[in-house]
């Protein structure tokens, strides 16, 4: 208990690292705000204030009507970037979820066993670590689109779409960043492991005659998870990023507001003076990536072990 009150009193020692966490989790519990009272309007059958559109309000430039204007459809700007905050959270926790997965798995694996899983895994990131992303992003969601896929495949996705109340091709993006981005982490865990599999006490439950998966749960990864939090972080902010990019060339969510899709449509309606719809969604994702890129400076120095 003392050991996580250190470490969260080192969190909040600097300024940068308190005014990130709380900024992050602002991020997050306006998220929450979105989903709840998305829910709340599709129970009721009412249209959300995010995607309500009054077509005589087009391009109303920022008032106290609406405090950062309108869009080309009469839609308040403020409001879908705050819903926004949604799918970037959205974004963050599922695609740096399934990178920690697969690249912590790997890496202890490989770290801990060596030999021929060890040469299998380093093939693996290596390959992933060539594929062009981008592009392998964009080609599972088109297919995902184009129910290009098994309809087993499509119906399972489906229901984790509606789970997650995002569409299906909202969701491939996120499931694609998680696959492409497990590389740095799985090289990391598979360093620190070769370094901890010829400790001591890594020996003493290798002689004892403790098993190779209850070796790696309780003595490896509890030894690396410092890792997993800080990289989950920068995958977190990496996630966002690469949503926003998608997002911008149309091929993100369709269903709920985007940020990429807003500063497209305001780039757009730039030549005509309309600014703020490209400064709006510019200036909440900036915050956020700024925020977390911080939040993982200050989890990098409070859980590093020398200060354990």
């Amino acid at each position: 208990m003392t050991g996580r009150r250190s470490i969260w009193k080192r969190i909040f020692a600097t300024r940068c690292g308190g005014i990130a966490f709380i900024a992050v989790m602002l991020y997050v519990a306006t998220a929450l705000g979105v989903e709840i009272y998305s829910a709340v309007c599709s129970a009721r059958g009412t249209t959300p204030v995010y995607l309500a559109a009054d077509e005589a309000e087009r391009f109303q430039p920022p008032s106290k009507k609406y405090w950062m204007g309108t869009d080309f459809r009469g839609r308040s700007v403020l409001a879908r970037a705050v819903a926004g905050c949604s799918g970037a959270i959205k974004v963050g926790v599922i695609a740096a979820g399934i990178a920690m997965l697969i690249g912590v798995t790997l890496g202890a694996a490989a770290g801990f066993f060596g030999g021929v899983v060890d040469d299998i895994v380093v093939w693996l990131y290596s390959v992933f670590s060539s594929m062009p992303s981008l592009l392998f992003i964009l080609s599972f969601a088109l297919l995902l689109r184009s129910n290009c896929l098994p309809p087993a495949m499509m119906t399972t996705v489906g229901g984790i779409g509606r789970v997650l109340r995002t569409d299906p091709g909202a969701l491939a993006v996120y499931v694609a960043i998680g696959i492409t981005s497990w590389t740095t982490v799985c090289r990391v865990v598979r360093s620190e492991t070769m370094k901890l599999r010829d400790r001591g006490f890594v020996a003493a439950a290798r002689i004892a005659g403790v098993p190779s998966a209850v070796i790696v749960a309780r003595h490896i990864l509890p030894n690396v998870f410092h890792l997993v939090i800080i990289y989950f972080t920068l995958t977190f902010a990496g996630a966002v990023m690469m949503e926003v990019i998608i997002s911008y060339l149309s091929f993100g969510a369709q269903s709920f507001p985007s940020w990429g899709q807003m500063i497209s449509d305001g780039q757009e309606c730039l030549w005509r003076g309309v600014w703020w719809e490209l400064v709006t969604p510019t200036v909440f994702m900036f915050v956020l990536l700024l925020a977390l890129n911080l939040l993982g400076d200050a989890l990098r120095d409070a859980l590093d072990p020398k200060h354990l």
